[in-house]
């Protein structure tokens, strides 16, 4: 096959899939590796600080939160929201007899479907994926993605979305997701639930490609108040939480560049980092 020249990735995202490429996430070394073309992709474990350890530990432990909630649904249409450049569908469709429906913006879906071209060239599917421009706020179009899976219940999975919404479109989604599953029936589980985080932002500020394009769309303050606020927030739009994904900070690969950046008095005193994130299992009222 053909190479392809993935350049045109933003400086951002391709910040986010190169740390990615340190963690334990399906086919994220394989990506790290496609973007990094003409050169070649290696891992220096000496260069890692402490913020890009846990930035790695977090992201990694995010994706797998919601694999981690999926894992207990009887369902086999899975729709994800907003999934930039991870394979969680190819990671799927690999291994269960699934309908995966993967979507985003159509200028990234354009250059995501020839990675999974390239990542899927000697893999044997027992499911089948489709990866789709999608404006997760246009209902006419959710419904149309949605019209594609076969009868049966419905997952639809978010990370990385929420955030980026204001209030009236967070709302609006909501409402788009509420209507479908009132349809279909199933669950939507998000990784979005993300609180403030007042004084530990500060302390974690890299003023990186990342924590600028942060900045530049306000995350900080599209986020919740509170986990007791995130819940309110989705009672209130016809939701309710049906289960919260477990954290194991010390199951995720990449906790081994945290610990190399551990002083011994740190290591001999363990602690979790601060709580800014959960991922919830949403059904309807």
């Amino acid at each position: 096959m053909e190479q392809k020249n993935y350049s045109s990735i933003s400086p951002t995202a391709k910040l986010l899939l190169l740390s990615k490429g340190y963690t334990d996430i399906p086919f994220a070394r394989e990506t790290a590796e496609l973007i990094s073309r003409p050169g070649v992709y290696t891992l220096q474990p000496e260069s890692i600080d402490i913020t890009a350890a846990m930035r790695m530990v977090h992201f990694e432990l995010r994706y797998k939160s919601i694999d981690q909630l999926l894992a207990g649904l009887a369902i086999h249409n899975i729709l994800e929201l907003s999934s930039g450049f991870s394979f969680r569908g190819l990671a799927a469709v690999q291994d269960k007899p699934v309908t995966y429906i993967d979507t985003d913006l159509p200028e990234l879906i354009a250059t995501k479907q020839q990675m999974a071209a390239e990542l899927q060239a000697h893999i044997q599917p027992k499911g089948t994926l489709e990866i789709l421009p999608l404006n997760a706020l246009d209902e006419a179009a959710f419904r149309e993605i949605v019209n594609k899976f076969p009868a049966g219940e419905l997952a639809i999975v978010n990370e990385g979305l929420l955030m980026y919404l204001e209030w009236e479109e967070k709302k609006q989604l909501c409402s788009i997701i509420r209507n479908v599953l009132q349809e279909r029936g199933g669950y939507w589980i998000t990784a979005d639930v993300y609180v403030k985080m007042r004084d530990s932002y500060s302390q974690m500020n890299t003023n990186d490609e990342l924590e600028k394009y942060l900045e530049q769309h306000k995350v900080e303050e599209k986020k919740f108040d509170s986990f007791e606020h995130a819940e309110a927030f989705f009672n209130e739009q016809g939701f309710v939480v049906d289960k919260e994904a477990e954290e194991d900070y010390l199951a995720m690969g990449s906790i081994k560049y945290v610990i190399a950046n551990l002083t011994p008095e740190q290591l001999a005193s363990p602690g979790k980092p601060p709580r800014i994130q959960a991922t919830w299992r949403l059904r309807l009222k």
